[in-house]
C-alpha cells in the first residue's frame, strides 16, 4: 500500500517504509513455513504495481493467481485493517499476467538452447566439471559452423554427430570422450521426460515484455505458474536464474532511479544455491550486485537468511524477517545470528522476538532516504487488496486469452536448425528416419517404463520412510517416557539424599553433645583429682610440719636416747648370762 508515495509495508505507530529510490537495493522476506512470508510477497508485489513498477514473481503453492481478482471482506480483515487504522479500505484487482513453462495455466515461456548457454544448460542437467567442460565445446564447435541450437532434438544430434567424428574435432577443440556424450545424452533425456521439450523451442520469450504497465498507469505483475515447476527444483532455479540473467544483459545501465523499472521475487530461493558449484555462485553474486545499476531490484524469499550465501546476503538491504523456530542448536545459531544481522533495537531483544512473532508479524529493517538501514521494528504486515488464494483455472486462462502476447507465444515455431542441417549431411533415407523415429519412441516407451518403475520405487521409499517417521516418533515418546522417570527417579534421590543429611546432621549433633558431656565429666574428674592431690598435698605438709616442729624432734631424740640405753642394757643382760654360764 502506498502511503506519501512510499511503500507501506507494516506497522502503526512506527511504520515501515520502503523507499522508492532504495529498492533496487534488493531484499529479503525470510521466515518459517506459515508465519505469513506469501502474504508479505503479495503486499509488496500490490504496491510496487501501484507505484507503476511491474513485478515478476513465482508462484509456487497456486495461491498467488489470487491478485487479478479483488479481495473480500470478512471478520478477520476487517479487524486487520482496523488495527492499522485505514479508512475507506479498497480491495482491489491487479493487471495481472500469467506465464507458464509448460504451457497450460498462462502464456507459454520458452527459450532456446544457444539462448540459455552452457553454463546454465550444464546447470539445469546436473552436470559435473567435465561434463560441462565438453558442453562448452560442443556450444563453440556449433558457433562456429553457424549450427543454430533451438531445440533438444538440434543438440541431440549435434552431440550425436560430434561423437561420430570425434577424430576430426580433437586437434582444434581437444578430446571428445563418446563416454562423455553419452552422458549428457542421458541427462537430456531425462530432462525431456521432465517437460523440458516444451521449454526449449521457438518463438524465444523476449524479457522486455515483462516490463509493461496497464492503461491505468499500474505495473503489471508477472506470475509464472510454478506448481508443477517446482517439483523439478534443479529445472526451476535455472530457469529464474535464466530470466534475471536476460534483465542482466538485455536492459541498459541506468544507475539510480527515482523507483525501480522493474522487481523481480525469487521464491523458495535456496533451491538456486543447493549444491551449486562455486562458479555459479559467483555468477549470481555478480549478477545480483551489477543488475541494482540496471534499475532492477531482487528480492529473494527463503525460510532463513541462512539459506542466501553470506555474499549475497551482504546485498539484500530491505528484509522483512517473520518468525524462526529454533529447536536444534543448529537451528538456534542460526536465529542467533539472524538477530545479530539487524540494526539493534532498544525497545526489545531481538533474538527473543524472533521466535516470538504471530503469524503475519514481522522483524523489519529497511533503507531510509540516505539509504542508512533502519532501527529494526517489530510490526505487523499489511494485509493484501487483492483475493487470498486462487483465482481458478477459468479465471487465468480467461486473462491469458486476452493478452495480446498470447498470440505472440502460443504455437511453437520448428525452423531450421541443427538437427536439419545435420540429418542432410547423414543423408538419411525416410525409411531410416522412420526406423530412428520408431526407436525413439521405444526409448520413450522404455523411459516411461522406467519412470513407472521409479514412481513405484518412489512409493515404496516413501512408505519407508513414513514408517522409519512412525518408529522415530515411538522411539521419543519413549525417550521421553525413560526421561520423566529419570527425572522423577532423580527427585526422590535428592529427597533421600535430603533426609540422609538431615540425619547425618542429627548424627552429628548428638555426637557433639556426648563428646561435650564427657568432656565435662573428664573436667570434673580432673578437678576431683586435682582436688584430692592438694588435700593429699596438704596433709603431706602438715605432716612435714609436725615432724620438723622443736617438741617433735625433742621427742624423737629422747626416744632414740632411751632405745639406744634400753638396747645396750637387753645386750649386756644377754651376753653377762652366757658369760657367767
Amino acid at each position: 500500500m502506498l502511503y506519501d508515495n512510499k511503500i507501506w509495508v507494516g506497522g502503526t505507530t512506527n511504520k515501515c517504509f520502503i523507499e522508492p529510490s532504495k529498492a533496487n537495493r534488493h531484499g529479503l522476506i525470510a521466515g518459517a513455513t506459515g508465519t505469513g512470508k506469501s502474504v508479505t510477497l503479495k503486499v509488496l508485489a500490490e504496491s510496487f504495481s501501484d507505484m507503476g513498477v511491474p513485478v515478476f514473481l513465482a508462484d509456487v503453492k497456486g495461491d498467488m493467481s489470487g491478485i487479478c481478482a479483488a479481495g473480500v471482506s470478512n471478520e478477520n480483515m476487517q479487524e486487520r485493517i482496523a488495527k492499522f487504522g485505514i479508512e475507506n479500505f479498497e480491495y482491489k484487482a491487479y493487471p495481472t499476467a500469467f506465464y507458464d513453462v509448460f504451457g497450460q495455466m498462462g502464456i507459454p515461456m520458452r527459450t532456446t538452447i544457444s539462448e540459455l548457454g552452457p553454463i546454465l544448460l550444464g546447470r539445469m542437467l546436473g552436470l559435473t566439471d567435465v561434463q560441462r567442460a565438453v558442453l562448452s565445446m560442443v556450444f563453440r564447435i556449433a558457433d562456429d559452423q553457424g549450427l543454430l541450437l533451438y531445440d533438444l532434438k538440434d543438440l541431440r544430434l549435434l552431440l550425436t554427430y560430434i561423437g561420430d567424428n570425434a577424430n576430426e574435432y580433437k586437434l582444434t577443440y581437444g578430446n571428445i570422450s563418446t563416454a562423455t556424450i553419452g552422458a549428457i545424452q542421458r541427462n537430456l533425456a531425462l530432462l525431456g521426460d521432465e517437460g523440458a521439450e516444451a521449454f526449449f523451442q521457438e518463438p524465444a520469450f523476449e524479457i522486455l515484455d515483462f516490463i509493461k504497465t496497464a492503461p491505468d498507469g499500474r505495473g503489471m505483475i508477472n506470475v509464472l505458474n510454478a506448481t508443477e515447476l517446482f517439483s523439478k527444483p534443479l529445472l526451476y532455479s535455472t530457469f529464474l536464474l535464466w530470466l534475471m540473467s536476460e534483465l542482466y544483459e538485455n536492459l541498459p545501465e541506468v544507475g539510480d532511479l527515482d523507483k525501480p523499472k522493474m522487481v523481480f521475487f525469487f521464491d523458495e530461493a535456496h533451491l538456486l544455491f543447493n549444491e551449486a558449484p562455486a562458479f555459479l555462485i559467483e555468477k549470481i553474486d555478480q549478477i545480483v550486485r551489477l543488475i541494482r545499476s540496471k534499475g532492477i531490484g531482487v528480492y529473494f524469499i527463503s525460510q532463513s537468511p541462512s539459506d542466501i550465501p553470506d555474499t549475497i546476503l551482504a546485498q539484500l538491504q530491505n528484509r522483512i524477517q517473520h518468525a524462526l523456530r529454533a529447536y536444534t542448536p543448529a537451528e538456534q545459531k542460526k536465529l542467533k545470528a539472524a538477530a545479530e544481522s539487524f540494526r539493534a533495537n532498544p525497545d526489545f531483544d531481538t533474538e527473543s522476538a524472533l521466535s516470538e512473532l504471530a503469524v503475519g508479524e514481522a522483524l523489519v529493517s529497511l533503507l531510509d532516504e540516505k539509504g542508512t538501514p533502519g532501527v529494526v521494528q517489530r510490526a505487523f504486515i499489511l494485509p493484501p487488496q487483492s483475493f487470498i488464494g486462487s483465482a481458478g483455472f477459468e479465471k487465468i486462462q480467461e486473462i491469458t486469452e486476452a493478452n495480446s502476447l498470447y498470440e505472440k507465444y502460443r504455437l511453437p515455431v520448428d525452423r531450421e536448425s541443427a538437427y536439419e542441417i545435420l540429418m542432410a549431411k547423414y543423408n538419411k533415407t525416410d525409411a531410416e528416419a522412420a526406423e530412428a523415429a520408431a526407436a525413439a519412441e521405444e526409448q520413450k516407451a522404455a523411459r516411461e517404463e522406467e519412470k513407472a518403475a521409479q514412481a513405484e520405487e518412489k512409493a515404496a521409499l516413501a512408505e519407508k520412510r513414513q514408517e522409519e517417521k512412525d518408529r522415530a516418533a515411538e522411539i521419543r515418546e519413549q525417550r521421553e517416557a525413560d526421561r520423566q522417570e529419570d527425572r522423577e527417579r532423580r527427585i526422590e534421590e535428592k529427597e533421600r539424599a535430603a533426609e540422609l543429611r538431615e540425619q547425618r546432621e542429627r548424627e552429628r549433633q548428638e555426637d557433639r553433645e556426648r563428646r561435650e558431656l564427657e568432656r565435662q565429666q573428664r573436667a570434673e574428674e580432673k578437678a576431683r583429682k586435682e582436688a584430692e592431690r592438694a588435700e593429699a598435698k596438704a596433709k603431706a605438709e602438715a605432716e612435714r610440719a609436725k615432724k620438723n616442729s622443736p617438741v617433735t624432734k625433742m621427742i624423737n631424740s629422747a626416744t632414740t636416747a632411751a632405745g639406744r640405753q634400753i638396747g645396750s642394757s637387753l645386750i649386756r643382760g644377754i651376753f653377762g648370762s652366757l658369760l657367767k654360764k
